[in-house]
């Protein structure tokens, strides 16, 4: 008996089903886990308690820390997303810029190699010297 006469259409649905599942859970946990020992908002004996809850009682753990706080998951991950939106912002910012020194340079030389005339020059200096 070969495996395909075994394993029908409907029992491969069945198990894809079932693994996805496992997947949402293990995702769960994760999401909990990480939620309760990023809160700055509670203390070291109420996490533990969380913890020990969601241990000892998965689904039960999880499903009331879901209810009890995800507004505060929510907006754990709105001020994480807030925060690395405003840390890739400072890192390009300090990567692009360049200072005034280096822009007065590089239009002078702009205008030595005739890209740019004398009165380009002297606006875009002015431009740079004024922000």
């Amino acid at each position: 008996m070969s495996l395909a006469e075994e394993w029908g259409t409907g029992q491969v649905f069945y198990s894809i089903i079932w693994f996805t599942l496992f997947f949402i859970w293990i995702w769960l946990l994760i999401i909990v886990f990480t939620d309760i020992f990023r809160s700055h908002d509670m203390g070291g004996w109420a996490k533990f308690f969380w913890v020990l809850f969601v241990i000892i009682l998965p689904y039960l753990g999880v499903f009331v820390y879901l209810i009890a706080r995800g507004n505060k998951m929510a907006q754990h991950a709105q001020a994480d997303a807030a925060r690395g939106d405003v840390a890739a912002r400072a890192y390009i910012r300090d990567a692009v810029s360049t200072s005034p020194a280096d822009e007065l340079a590089r239009l002078a030389d702009l205008r030595d190699k005739g890209v740019i005339d004398e009165n380009e020059f002297n606006q875009l200096k002015s431009q740079v010297l004024s922000s």
